[in-house]
């Protein structure tokens, strides 16, 4: 639970949420969903680190992705954020198509709070997240001390470890 400055408790979650798109105006795509997050109910974005021009993750013949990540508060429950990011892909006009596809907006809930949530439609923390640089060093970027709640390292140390194996 947050303690906010006046000594009030706030019971939203801290939630980091990846953002990536590689059709259209990239930048555009991303800032506008931002837009749409902050519009949402229940949703405050906080901050939002720089974007990073990079290469597709799995399947390479598709363009570059633009990635950054996004640190907000909210009261939704994970499987309600879950939907609200989902009605924003699709509001953006995003369809379903090939893993690790081309896409115009792509919003991927990485971290909420440290817990530790798996269902069939959804787990947290992000699985893979500990293997892709375009996550890493935008959560490093913004809050390199959050540790990830099954490793029990901080981003910045897995970061530092994927970075030697590349």
């Amino acid at each position: 639970m947050l303690v906010l400055k006046s000594g009030e408790k706030d019971s939203r979650k801290i939630v980091y949420i990846g953002l990536g798109a590689n059709r259209g105006e990239r930048r555009k795509n991303i800032e506008k969903s931002l837009e749409f997050l902050n519009k949402t109910e229940k949703i405050d974005v906080i901050s939002v680190s720089p974007f990073y021009d990079t290469e597709p993750y799995g399947y390479k013949e598709q363009p570059r992705f633009l990635n950054g990540v996004a640190k907000m508060l909210t009261s939704l429950k994970p499987a309600s954020l879950l939907k609200e990011l989902k009605k924003i892909e699709k509001e953006m006009g995003r369809r379903k198509g090939r893993k690790w596809g081309s896409r115009i907006i792509d919003l991927d809930i990485l971290f909420y709070n440290s817990i530790i949530f798996n269902d069939k439609e959804l787990i947290i923390p992000h699985p893979e997240l500990h293997n892709r640089w375009f996550v890493l060093k935008p959560m490093v970027d913004i809050d390199p001390n959050f540790e990830h709640p099954v490793l029990k390292k901080t981003v910045c140390q897995l970061l530092e470890e994927l970075n030697g194996k590349i």
